[in-house]
Protein backbone atom coordinates (compact mmCIF):
# COMPACT_ATOMS: atom_id res chain seq x y z
CA UNK A 1 0.00 0.00 0.00
CA UNK A 2 3.04 2.26 0.10
CA UNK A 3 2.57 5.40 -1.95
CA UNK A 4 -1.18 4.86 -2.33
CA UNK A 5 -3.86 7.19 -1.03
CA UNK A 6 -5.05 6.34 2.46
CA UNK A 7 -8.30 4.38 2.75
CA UNK A 8 -11.28 5.78 4.64
CA UNK A 9 -12.60 3.86 7.65
CA UNK A 10 -15.84 5.85 7.55
CA UNK A 11 -18.22 3.84 5.39
CA UNK A 12 -16.80 0.44 6.39
CA UNK A 13 -19.03 -2.26 7.84
CA UNK A 14 -18.04 -4.12 10.99
CA UNK A 15 -16.92 -7.09 8.87
CA UNK A 16 -14.67 -4.80 6.85
CA UNK A 17 -13.24 -3.24 10.01
CA UNK A 18 -12.44 -6.76 11.21
CA UNK A 19 -10.53 -7.23 7.96
CA UNK A 20 -8.58 -4.04 8.66
CA UNK A 21 -7.77 -5.25 12.17
CA UNK A 22 -6.51 -8.58 10.82
CA UNK A 23 -4.43 -6.88 8.13
CA UNK A 24 -2.84 -4.52 10.68
CA UNK A 25 -2.22 -7.28 13.24
CA UNK A 26 -4.68 -5.76 15.73
CA UNK A 27 -6.79 -7.84 18.14
CA UNK A 28 -10.19 -8.92 16.74
CA UNK A 29 -12.08 -6.80 19.31
CA UNK A 30 -10.39 -3.63 18.02
CA UNK A 31 -12.78 -3.68 15.01
CA UNK A 32 -15.73 -2.94 17.29
CA UNK A 33 -13.64 -0.34 19.10
CA UNK A 34 -12.98 1.41 15.79
CA UNK A 35 -16.68 1.25 14.94
CA UNK A 36 -17.54 2.85 18.28
CA UNK A 37 -15.01 5.64 17.77
CA UNK A 38 -16.25 6.33 14.24
CA UNK A 39 -20.01 5.80 14.34
CA UNK A 40 -20.60 6.33 18.05
CA UNK A 41 -18.19 9.12 18.99
CA UNK A 42 -17.63 10.45 15.46
CA UNK A 43 -13.93 11.20 15.86
CA UNK A 44 -12.05 13.11 13.19
CA UNK A 45 -8.73 11.32 13.48
CA UNK A 46 -7.29 7.94 14.38
CA UNK A 47 -5.25 9.67 17.12
CA UNK A 48 -8.50 10.13 19.05
CA UNK A 49 -9.02 6.34 19.30
CA UNK A 50 -7.32 6.28 22.67
CA UNK A 51 -8.18 2.72 23.71
CA UNK A 52 -5.98 1.51 20.84
CA UNK A 53 -2.30 1.47 21.70
CA UNK A 54 -0.08 4.21 20.29
CA UNK A 55 1.73 1.57 18.25
CA UNK A 56 -1.50 0.27 16.72
CA UNK A 57 -2.74 3.78 16.00
CA UNK A 58 0.48 4.50 14.14
CA UNK A 59 0.05 1.31 12.11
CA UNK A 60 -3.47 2.33 11.19
CA UNK A 61 -2.48 5.91 10.31
CA UNK A 62 0.12 4.67 7.85
CA UNK A 63 -2.58 3.26 5.58
CA UNK A 64 -5.95 4.51 6.80
CA UNK A 65 -7.77 7.70 7.71
CA UNK A 66 -11.18 8.36 9.24
CA UNK A 67 -12.22 9.96 5.95
CA UNK A 68 -14.41 12.83 7.10
CA UNK A 69 -14.30 16.33 5.63
CA UNK A 70 -16.09 19.55 6.56
CA UNK A 71 -18.51 21.34 4.21
CA UNK A 72 -16.80 23.42 1.52
CA UNK A 73 -19.54 26.05 1.56
CA UNK A 74 -22.95 26.76 3.02
CA UNK A 75 -25.96 29.04 2.79
CA UNK A 76 -28.36 29.70 5.65
CA UNK A 77 -31.99 30.65 5.05
CA UNK A 78 -34.07 32.98 7.20
CA UNK A 79 -36.33 29.98 8.01
CA UNK A 80 -33.41 28.00 9.50
CA UNK A 81 -32.80 25.77 6.48
CA UNK A 82 -29.11 25.35 5.66
CA UNK A 83 -27.74 24.14 2.33
CA UNK A 84 -24.21 22.73 2.56
CA UNK A 85 -21.81 21.96 -0.25
CA UNK A 86 -19.48 18.98 0.20
CA UNK A 87 -16.49 18.07 -1.93
CA UNK A 88 -16.38 14.35 -2.63
CA UNK A 89 -13.32 12.13 -2.59
CA UNK A 90 -13.51 12.10 -6.40
CA UNK A 91 -13.33 15.89 -6.61
CA UNK A 92 -16.97 16.68 -7.40
CA UNK A 93 -19.45 18.72 -5.37
CA UNK A 94 -22.77 17.64 -3.88
CA UNK A 95 -25.41 19.41 -1.84
CA UNK A 96 -26.89 18.48 1.51
CA UNK A 97 -29.85 20.33 3.01
CA UNK A 98 -30.52 20.58 6.74
CA UNK A 99 -34.20 21.28 7.48
CA UNK A 100 -35.18 22.00 11.10
CA UNK A 101 -38.88 21.85 11.95
CA UNK A 102 -39.81 22.14 15.62
CA UNK A 103 -38.56 19.03 17.43
CA UNK A 104 -37.65 17.37 14.12
CA UNK A 105 -34.63 17.96 11.93
CA UNK A 106 -34.32 16.28 8.54
CA UNK A 107 -31.22 15.98 6.38
CA UNK A 108 -31.62 15.66 2.62
CA UNK A 109 -28.55 13.82 1.32
CA UNK A 110 -27.15 13.23 -2.16
CA UNK A 111 -26.08 9.90 -3.65
CA UNK A 112 -24.42 10.94 -6.95
CA UNK A 113 -22.52 13.80 -8.52
CA UNK A 114 -24.99 14.84 -11.18
CA UNK A 115 -27.59 12.35 -12.41
CA UNK A 116 -28.32 10.15 -15.41
CA UNK A 117 -32.12 10.47 -15.21
CA UNK A 118 -32.33 13.85 -17.00
CA UNK A 119 -35.75 14.85 -15.62
CA UNK A 120 -36.89 18.08 -17.30
CA UNK A 121 -37.58 19.87 -14.02
CA UNK A 122 -34.35 18.97 -12.22
CA UNK A 123 -31.20 21.12 -12.15
CA UNK A 124 -29.07 18.14 -11.16
CA UNK A 125 -30.21 16.31 -14.30
CA UNK A 126 -28.99 19.23 -16.39
CA UNK A 127 -25.49 18.72 -14.94
CA UNK A 128 -25.25 15.27 -16.49
CA UNK A 129 -23.70 12.35 -14.63
CA UNK A 130 -20.23 12.76 -13.13
CA UNK A 131 -19.97 9.82 -10.74
CA UNK A 132 -21.37 7.79 -7.87
CA UNK A 133 -20.76 8.72 -4.28
CA UNK A 134 -19.13 6.14 -2.04
CA UNK A 135 -20.69 5.19 1.28
CA UNK A 136 -17.95 7.39 2.78
CA UNK A 137 -19.18 10.39 0.76
CA UNK A 138 -22.81 9.66 1.67
CA UNK A 139 -22.21 9.20 5.40
CA UNK A 140 -19.86 12.20 5.58
CA UNK A 141 -22.86 14.41 4.81
CA UNK A 142 -24.21 13.39 8.23
CA UNK A 143 -20.89 12.83 9.97
CA UNK A 144 -19.46 16.28 9.31
CA UNK A 145 -22.73 18.21 9.53
CA UNK A 146 -22.43 21.03 12.11
CA UNK A 147 -25.97 20.24 13.31
CA UNK A 148 -25.54 16.45 13.26
CA UNK A 149 -26.57 15.91 16.90
CA UNK A 150 -30.04 17.37 16.24
CA UNK A 151 -30.93 15.05 13.33
CA UNK A 152 -34.07 12.94 13.59
CA UNK A 153 -34.51 11.86 9.96
CA UNK A 154 -32.57 11.39 6.73
CA UNK A 155 -34.05 11.45 3.23
CA UNK A 156 -32.17 10.36 0.10
CA UNK A 157 -33.80 13.07 -1.98
CA UNK A 158 -30.79 15.19 -2.88
CA UNK A 159 -28.69 15.00 -6.02
CA UNK A 160 -28.64 11.74 -7.94
CA UNK A 161 -30.82 8.65 -8.28
CA UNK A 162 -30.23 6.41 -5.23
CA UNK A 163 -31.16 3.17 -7.01
CA UNK A 164 -28.59 3.97 -9.71
CA UNK A 165 -25.99 3.75 -6.95
CA UNK A 166 -27.72 1.03 -4.98
CA UNK A 167 -24.67 -0.81 -3.63
CA UNK A 168 -23.29 2.27 -1.85
CA UNK A 169 -26.73 3.50 -0.75
CA UNK A 170 -27.52 0.11 0.83
CA UNK A 171 -24.11 0.09 2.51
CA UNK A 172 -24.79 3.55 3.96
CA UNK A 173 -28.30 2.68 5.15
CA UNK A 174 -27.02 -0.60 6.63
CA UNK A 175 -24.47 1.33 8.69
CA UNK A 176 -27.09 3.88 9.72
CA UNK A 177 -29.33 1.10 11.06
CA UNK A 178 -26.72 -1.41 12.36
CA UNK A 179 -26.12 -1.84 16.10
CA UNK A 180 -22.40 -1.16 15.58
CA UNK A 181 -23.21 1.93 13.48
CA UNK A 182 -25.71 4.70 14.10
CA UNK A 183 -28.34 2.24 15.41
CA UNK A 184 -31.18 4.22 13.84
CA UNK A 185 -34.59 2.74 13.16
CA UNK A 186 -35.23 2.27 9.42
CA UNK A 187 -38.35 4.40 10.00
CA UNK A 188 -36.04 7.43 10.25
CA UNK A 189 -34.75 6.95 6.68
CA UNK A 190 -36.54 7.49 3.35
CA UNK A 191 -35.05 6.63 -0.03
CA UNK A 192 -36.53 8.39 -3.07
CA UNK A 193 -36.41 7.01 -6.61
CA UNK A 194 -37.80 7.53 -10.11
CA UNK A 195 -38.13 3.73 -10.17
CA UNK A 196 -35.39 1.61 -11.73
CA UNK A 197 -36.19 -1.96 -12.73
CA UNK A 198 -32.92 -3.49 -11.60
CA UNK A 199 -32.83 -1.73 -8.25
CA UNK A 200 -36.36 -1.33 -6.95
CA UNK A 201 -37.09 -4.96 -6.14
CA UNK A 202 -33.69 -5.42 -4.54
CA UNK A 203 -34.18 -2.33 -2.39
CA UNK A 204 -37.62 -3.55 -1.29
CA UNK A 205 -36.22 -7.00 -0.46
CA UNK A 206 -33.03 -5.92 1.30
CA UNK A 207 -34.00 -2.72 3.10
CA UNK A 208 -36.70 -1.78 5.60
CA UNK A 209 -36.35 1.96 5.00
CA UNK A 210 -39.30 4.00 3.78
CA UNK A 211 -39.73 4.38 0.01
CA UNK A 212 -40.71 7.52 -1.92
CA UNK A 213 -41.44 7.20 -5.64
CA UNK A 214 -41.14 10.23 -7.92
CA UNK A 215 -44.40 10.07 -9.85
CA UNK A 216 -45.16 13.60 -11.14
CA UNK A 217 -47.69 12.44 -13.75
CA UNK A 218 -50.01 9.40 -13.79
CA UNK A 219 -50.29 9.27 -17.60
CA UNK A 220 -47.32 7.31 -19.03
CA UNK A 221 -46.80 9.41 -22.17
CA UNK A 222 -46.96 12.66 -20.23
CA UNK A 223 -44.68 11.26 -17.50
CA UNK A 224 -42.17 10.20 -20.16
CA UNK A 225 -42.09 13.79 -21.45
CA UNK A 226 -41.06 14.91 -17.96
CA UNK A 227 -39.03 11.87 -16.93
CA UNK A 228 -37.19 9.77 -19.57
CA UNK A 229 -36.90 6.90 -17.06
CA UNK A 230 -40.59 6.16 -17.68
CA UNK A 231 -39.61 4.65 -21.05
CA UNK A 232 -37.52 1.88 -19.48
CA UNK A 233 -39.65 1.10 -16.41
CA UNK A 234 -43.10 2.65 -16.51
CA UNK A 235 -45.17 3.89 -13.60
CA UNK A 236 -47.82 1.19 -14.23
CA UNK A 237 -45.16 -1.53 -13.91
CA UNK A 238 -43.76 0.16 -10.81
CA UNK A 239 -47.17 0.30 -9.12
CA UNK A 240 -47.86 -3.34 -10.09
CA UNK A 241 -44.61 -4.36 -8.38
CA UNK A 242 -45.35 -2.24 -5.29
CA UNK A 243 -48.74 -3.91 -4.89
CA UNK A 244 -46.94 -7.22 -4.21
CA UNK A 245 -45.38 -5.74 -1.03
CA UNK A 246 -47.00 -4.94 2.32
CA UNK A 247 -47.00 -1.27 3.32
CA UNK A 248 -49.65 -1.57 6.01
CA UNK A 249 -47.19 -1.89 8.89
CA UNK A 250 -44.01 0.05 9.71
CA UNK A 251 -42.63 0.73 6.26
CA UNK A 252 -44.24 3.73 4.56
CA UNK A 253 -44.76 4.26 0.84
CA UNK A 254 -45.20 7.75 -0.55
CA UNK A 255 -45.37 9.29 -3.99
CA UNK A 256 -43.71 12.61 -4.79
CA UNK A 257 -45.69 14.83 -7.12
CA UNK A 258 -44.19 18.15 -8.21
CA UNK A 259 -46.95 20.33 -9.63
CA UNK A 260 -46.50 22.23 -12.89
CA UNK A 261 -48.96 24.81 -14.12
CA UNK A 262 -51.08 23.38 -16.94
CA UNK A 263 -48.97 20.22 -17.18
CA UNK A 264 -50.04 17.78 -14.46
CA UNK A 265 -52.45 19.70 -12.22
CA UNK A 266 -55.92 19.12 -13.69
CA UNK A 267 -58.78 17.09 -12.22
CA UNK A 268 -58.14 14.53 -14.97
CA UNK A 269 -54.69 13.98 -13.44
CA UNK A 270 -56.18 13.72 -9.95
CA UNK A 271 -58.74 11.13 -11.07
CA UNK A 272 -56.06 9.10 -12.86
CA UNK A 273 -53.91 9.16 -9.71
CA UNK A 274 -56.82 7.67 -7.77
CA UNK A 275 -57.27 4.95 -10.38
CA UNK A 276 -53.56 4.17 -10.62
CA UNK A 277 -52.98 3.93 -6.85
CA UNK A 278 -56.23 2.19 -5.95
CA UNK A 279 -55.65 -0.60 -3.44
CA UNK A 280 -52.18 0.59 -2.48
CA UNK A 281 -51.48 1.79 1.08
CA UNK A 282 -49.68 5.07 0.40
CA UNK A 283 -49.65 8.83 0.67
CA UNK A 284 -48.97 11.60 -1.85
CA UNK A 285 -46.72 14.59 -1.24
CA UNK A 286 -47.49 17.54 -3.49
CA UNK A 287 -44.39 19.66 -4.10
CA UNK A 288 -44.14 23.28 -5.17
CA UNK A 289 -41.88 23.71 -8.19
CA UNK A 290 -38.80 25.89 -7.68
CA UNK A 291 -37.96 27.43 -11.09
CA UNK A 292 -34.59 26.54 -12.58
CA UNK A 293 -32.60 28.23 -15.36
CA UNK A 294 -33.52 27.17 -18.88
CA UNK A 295 -36.83 25.56 -17.95
CA UNK A 296 -40.17 26.63 -19.43
CA UNK A 297 -42.06 24.97 -16.57
CA UNK A 298 -43.90 27.03 -13.97
CA UNK A 299 -45.34 26.06 -10.62
CA UNK A 300 -49.05 25.48 -10.08
CA UNK A 301 -50.84 28.34 -8.27
CA UNK A 302 -51.41 27.72 -4.55
CA UNK A 303 -55.21 27.63 -4.74
CA UNK A 304 -55.17 24.91 -7.40
CA UNK A 305 -52.66 22.86 -5.39
CA UNK A 306 -54.97 22.95 -2.39
CA UNK A 307 -57.94 21.93 -4.52
CA UNK A 308 -55.91 19.03 -5.93
CA UNK A 309 -54.90 17.97 -2.40
CA UNK A 310 -58.42 18.17 -1.04
CA UNK A 311 -59.86 16.14 -3.92
CA UNK A 312 -57.35 13.31 -3.39
CA UNK A 313 -57.82 13.31 0.38
CA UNK A 314 -61.63 13.26 0.06
CA UNK A 315 -61.33 10.22 -2.18
CA UNK A 316 -59.17 8.19 0.18
CA UNK A 317 -55.48 9.03 -0.46
CA UNK A 318 -53.85 10.99 2.35
CA UNK A 319 -52.25 13.94 0.56
CA UNK A 320 -50.13 16.80 1.83
CA UNK A 321 -48.58 19.91 0.32
CA UNK A 322 -44.92 19.94 1.28
CA UNK A 323 -43.85 23.20 2.85
CA UNK A 324 -41.31 25.13 0.78
CA UNK A 325 -38.09 25.82 2.65
CA UNK A 326 -35.00 27.86 1.88
CA UNK A 327 -36.65 30.16 -0.64
CA UNK A 328 -34.12 32.93 -0.03
CA UNK A 329 -31.15 30.68 -0.87
CA UNK A 330 -30.55 28.34 -3.83
CA UNK A 331 -33.80 26.46 -3.25
CA UNK A 332 -33.85 23.96 -6.12
CA UNK A 333 -31.51 21.00 -5.77
CA UNK A 334 -28.41 21.34 -7.94
CA UNK A 335 -28.22 25.13 -8.15
CA UNK A 336 -25.48 25.60 -5.55
CA UNK A 337 -23.26 22.79 -6.85
CA UNK A 338 -23.74 24.00 -10.42
CA UNK A 339 -22.65 27.49 -9.40
CA UNK A 340 -19.60 26.06 -7.61
CA UNK A 341 -18.60 23.92 -10.58
CA UNK A 342 -18.94 26.89 -12.92
CA UNK A 343 -16.74 28.90 -10.59
CA UNK A 344 -14.11 26.14 -10.63
CA UNK A 345 -14.23 25.95 -14.43
CA UNK A 346 -13.57 29.69 -14.73
CA UNK A 347 -10.44 29.29 -12.62
CA UNK A 348 -8.98 26.65 -14.96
Amino acid sequence: MTGQAKISLLGMTLAELRGVAAEMGLPVFSARQMAEWIYGKKVKSIDEMTNLSVKNRERLKAHYTVGCSSPADGQRSADGTVKYLYRTAGGGYVETVYIPDGDRATLCVSSQVGCRMNCRFCMTGKQGFAGNLTATDILNQLYSLPERDTLTNVVFMGQGEPLDNLEEVLRATDILTADYGYAWSPKRITVSTVGLRKGLRRFLDESECHLAVSLHNPFPEQRAALMPAEKSFGIHEIVTLLKTYDFTHQRRLSFEYTMFDGVNDTMAHARELLRLLSGLECRINLIRFHPIPGSELNGTPEERMLQFRDYLTRHGIFTTVRASRGQDIFAACGLLSTAKQQEQNLKK
